[in-house]
Parts: C-alpha cells; sequence; structure tokens
C-alpha cells in the first residue's frame, strides 16, 4: 500500500480505483488490481 499526501494523481491511475474514507483516513481501493491501494497520511 503507498502512503501519499495527495490521492487525487493516484486516483486517476486506474479506472476501478474507488476513493473511501474509513475511520478519518482517505484509501484508494481497487478490488480488480489490489496493487493500486493508497492511503492518505
Amino acid at each position: 500500500m503507498k502512503i501519499k499526501n495527495s490521492l487525487k494523481a493516484l486516483l486517476k491511475r486506474d479506472r476501478n480505483n474507488r476513493l473511501v474514507r474509513r475511520k478519518g483516513r482517505v484509501f484508494i481501493i481497487n478490488k480488480k488490481a489490489p496493487r493500486y491501494k493508497a492511503r492518505q497520511g
């Protein structure tokens, strides 16, 4: 999982990426290609 300050650029890398908020953190999850997982922080 990548940890980045800004997820906007990472979100565009794959069209299956979804932006999700969990417990105050912002995540990108991708069920079809889990290598695109990322967390903001």
